[in-house]
């Protein structure tokens, strides 16, 4: 990198550690794209819309969320230097902008959760403290659809007796009502036998609440004793099963998107390519076109 340029990323830099905060990873992450960059589209200070628009080949073996992330800083980059009066144009317009294939979810099917369920119903019904609460992760990962941190983190009077929503406070400290099912609010009350009053978490564990690792290891166990591989089994994965398996009963895609706290109902919309099968057959069955004869 040329002199001017190394001038150049050192105030930005400084700029990114002062005023956003970054880490001297993140720091040395934005230096090492810009430095790579440079090398293939020339000196950054000077560059033209021509010379970012070499990258897309340049960058052409590289993995899509690789180009993003240099895409990105160099964005930044740019913008910085149109902010301070370093450049009056901004060319990373030209740069690529990969597109991702979103990975479809992992699931279970609705036999393998009642596995589980039934797996975890035996065990809760000897009275052990560990296999009650066990029961109520359970009944609330599937029943809910609750994220791991959004699980672990619940107050002790989050579920109340007779009230069918809870109030969860999920990605961005947003809040959403969340309903619970007579059976998660069964499981729950069993479980607050054995939670100290004084306790602040539904789920304690030493001095805070259970965390999300140890929910994983809950998880999969309760997977093992079902008979399934653990492997397969994640709370994230009987989020997803929530989902799917609510769409697959009819349920409205915003209804979805607003039980699950997803705040783009384009992340909603990747459970219409898990259940593809069940909207082909509801084309079939309910088209105007599908009882017209020939």
């Amino acid at each position: 990198m040329i002199a001017d340029d190394r001038a150049l990323v050192d105030r930005f830099l400084d700029m990114m550690a002062a005023e956003a905060g970054a880490s001297k990873h993140t720091l040395a992450a934005y230096r090492n794209d810009l430095d790579r960059a440079a090398e293939a589209a020339g000196p950054l200070g000077r560059a033209s819309t021509a010379d970012l628009s070499r990258l897309g080949n340049s960058w052409a073996d590289l993995a899509p969320a690789t180009v993003a992330r240099r895409a990105a800083a160099l964005r930044r980059f740019f913008g910085f230097l149109v902010d301070e009066g370093l450049r009056k144009d901004d060319p990373s317009s030209a740069l690529p902008r990969p597109r991702f294939e979103r990975p479809l979810p992992r699931i279970l099917d609705e036999e393998e959760v009642r596995r589980m369920f039934e797996a975890a119903e035996d065990r809760a019904a000897s009275g052990e403290p560990t296999a009650v609460r066990n029961l109520a992760l359970l009944e609330l990962l599937y029943g809910s659809g609750l994220r791991a941190s959004e699980l672990v983190g619940l107050p002790r009077g989050a579920v109340r007796s007779g009230q069918p929503f809870l109030m969860v406070f999920g990605k961005g400290a947003k809040e959403r009502l969340v309903p619970i099912s007579t059976r998660a609010q069964a499981a729950v009350q069993k479980w607050l036998e054995h939670v100290p009053a004084a306790a602040p978490w539904l789920f304690p564990s030493g001095k805070s609440h259970l965390s999300r690792v140890r929910l994983f290891q809950v998880v999969r166990a309760m997977a093992a004793d079902a008979g399934i591989s653990p492997e397969r089994v994640s709370p994230h994965v009987l989020r997803h099963a929530f989902a799917t398996h609510l769409l697959s009963g009819g349920a409205d895609l915003r209804v979805l998107q607003s039980l699950l706290g997803h705040a783009d109902i384009a992340t909603t919309q990747i459970y219409t390519h898990v259940d593809s099968a069940r909207l082909v057959e509801l084309v079939n069955a309910r088209h105007p076109l599908a009882t017209r004869g020939r």
